[in-house]
């Protein structure tokens, strides 16, 4: 079986940029998953706040993320199936 790289960094891009994004409006108003923010994607992603705007820079920090390294994986899973 083969993955396609595109569909599955598409997928893995949305959820994990759609979770910085949910989460960081989540922390802006009841401060909730503030310690996983600033410690994982403040020092990863530069620019990204709990703010409202950095809410949509981790949006597309994350699908950037996501897309990268799930397209990566699906390269490395089909180079090693076959």
């Amino acid at each position: 079986m083969k993955l396609k790289p595109s569909a599955l960094g598409i997928a893995l891009g949305t959820v994990w940029g759609g979770s910085l994004f949910v989460t960081t409006w989540l922390s802006f108003y009841s401060g909730y998953g503030k310690l996983f923010l600033e410690v994982l994607a403040q020092s990863i992603y530069p620019g990204y706040s709990i703010s409202p705007l950095g809410s949509f820079v981790g949006l597309f920090y994350g699908f950037l993320d996501g897309f990268i390294s799930a397209w990566l994986i699906a390269l490395i899973y089909n180079k090693i199936a076959d």
